[in-house]
């Protein structure tokens, strides 16, 4: 999958993937990582989420990585942020106090860059990528991040065969495979077929989102 894919996506404006509220399972489980306040979180394929700005209200350090910078002019424009633009390596920053989002490809990122991240979020990086990039990824991860680290892993899974991504299945063995340094433990699943109109025309019978909270 092409960069140009995700920027066409964001020129159009075809963002199913962005979600009008906070997610709710972000609210409901990120309090029992117990983290110490000051923090600083990793959010991969970020895009403008307000998941972003609830975990700077938490009093976290948020570090976003987004390839659209269309995405990330939107998030502070939307929010009445001022940033200050600068550059990182590869990545142009854009950070307004305790908010830092890096716009780049994720793949481009180096331990150093993100030593002190001791945390980390993602909702909708992990499933936006087809299988070959998921392996990466999740290599990635576990070669950027340092120890100790915890984190939210959401997913989603159903029958790949009725309907192509993004976003695509991804089941809980190749979680358990892709971060096998890592411990992995379900904490909610949802079935959300009736909200997903989508899917239910492509014949889905089952769309189940699954949370993972993750720590090594």
């Amino acid at each position: 999958m092409e960069p140009a894919f995700w920027h066409q996506r964001w020129a159009a404006q075809q963002i199913g993937f962005h979600q009008p509220q906070v997610n709710g399972y972000l609210q409901r489980h990120w309090p029992s990582l117990g983290l110490q306040a000051g923090a600083r979180v990793l959010v991969p394929l970020c895009g403008k989420s307000l998941d972003l700005l609830w975990l700077l209200r938490q009093g976290y350090r948020v570090l976003g990585i987004e390839l659209s910078r269309e995405a990330v002019a939107a998030l502070f424009s939307e929010h009445g942020l001022t940033p200050q633009i600068t550059r990182e390596g590869e990545f142009e920053v854009w950070h307004d106090g305790a908010l830092q989002v890096w716009c780049g490809d994720f793949f481009a990122l180096t331990a150093s860059q993100v030593q002190d991240c001791s945390a980390l979020y993602d909702r909708a990086a992990l499933i936006a990528l087809p299988r070959a990039m998921r392996e990466r990824y999740l290599a990635q991860l576990s070669e950027l991040l340092p120890s100790p680290c915890q984190g939210l892993l959401v997913t989603l899974e159903y029958d790949q065969a009725l309907i192509d991504g993004p976003p695509f299945s991804v089941g809980a063995e190749e979680v358990q495979r892709g971060l096998k340094d890592w411990q992995v433990s379900e904490v909610e699943r949802c079935d959300i077929r009736q909200d997903s109109p989508r899917f239910v025309a492509a014949g889905v019978s089952s769309l189940r989102e699954r949370v993972y909270r993750l720590s090594r």
